[in-house]
């Protein structure tokens, strides 16, 4: 009952964290583009509600999944730090084979060091966010036994949801262009549809791992990667084809994560069938 009463108590103040953040941007409208103060306040309230739920509502911080968990799962950090870099070439090799892209000003110097300088900003982002979505809210209904289906559209659906004042209000129309030529609206409907795919694979990294790192470092690659890509214009998709093969929210490319999400979970799933069939064994002292 604390744990339901408790993931309801963030998700209201999830809802609410970007609207707050938008009427103080409102009162206060001299501030740059996409650097505001409500804007932090967007990006830094869900993380203040689970620290006062873990310290003052009885949460508590044992699930947290701050312990790297080394043992067993470093194949699991690998397949983190690669999955958005593959899909992405895949992408990319797809969209070069059907003439769907333009890449005259691609430049692979320019692009690996926009990645390298920003991996340590992203780095550090991703663990505040990742300690939201995956250690507090993935941990807590992951105990309610939602099934997987639910599981992932309870988790995708919120996190989506948190992000619609920023597609609203937040996020420069450019840069909506930029990843899809669509109004604002239309791209919030977008962007909450791909997170609740993308969820499919966080959750499943995580709970095969039982630690946030894999994901922190996933979630650091995909927007030290493709958002420079897109919005420092090293490619240029041709006009029509940006809902199949935007290299963060085409159909394609969606579809494409959704497989890598329901092939973790086909292999956690055949994990646990073995843990049941072959347990550990157990060592009793004879006197």
């Amino acid at each position: 009952m604390k744990s339901k009463r408790n993931v309801m108590i963030f998700v209201v103040v999830v809802l609410v964290s970007g609207w707050i953040g938008v009427l103080v941007d409102h009162f206060l409208p001299e501030q740059p583009q996409g650097d505001s103060l409500g804007m932090g306040i967007w990006l830094v309230l869900p993380l203040f509600a689970t620290i006062l739920l873990r310290a003052f509502m009885g949460d508590g911080w044992r699930d947290i999944g701050l312990s790297p968990n080394f043992k067993g799962n470093i194949k699991w950090y690998v397949v983190a730090l690669l999955i958005y870099p593959v899909i992405t070439f895949a992408v990319l090799l797809i969209s070069y084979l059907l003439g769907w892209m333009d890449f005259s000003d691609f430049n692979i110097k320019g692009l690996t060091s926009a990645f390298a300088g920003g991996l340590l900003i992203q780095f550090i982002k991703n663990f505040f966010e990742e300690s939201v979505w995956r250690g507090y809210l993935t941990s807590k209904l992951s105990k309610l036994k939602l099934s997987d289906f639910w599981l992932y559209l309870t988790v995708g659906g919120i996190w989506g949801a948190w992000h619609i004042p920023y597609f609203l209000v937040f996020l420069s129309q450019s840069d909506i262009a930029s990843f899809l030529p669509v109004n604002r609206w239309l791209f919030a409907l977008v962007g909450i549809i791909t997170m609740i795919f993308w969820t499919v694979m966080y959750t499943e990294i995580y709970l095969m791992t039982k630690t946030i790192w894999p994901l922190v470092l996933m979630h650091m690659t995909e927007d030290a990667l493709v958002n420079p890509l897109i919005l420092d214009g090293y490619i240029k998709i041709t006009q029509g084809k940006e809902i199949l093969v935007s290299p963060s929210a085409g159909i394609i490319t969606t579809l494409l994560y959704l497989v890598v999400g329901l092939l973790l979970r086909g292999r956690r799933k055949r994990l646990e069938e073995e843990s049941v069939l072959n347990p550990p064994p157990t060592f009793t002292n004879k006197v």
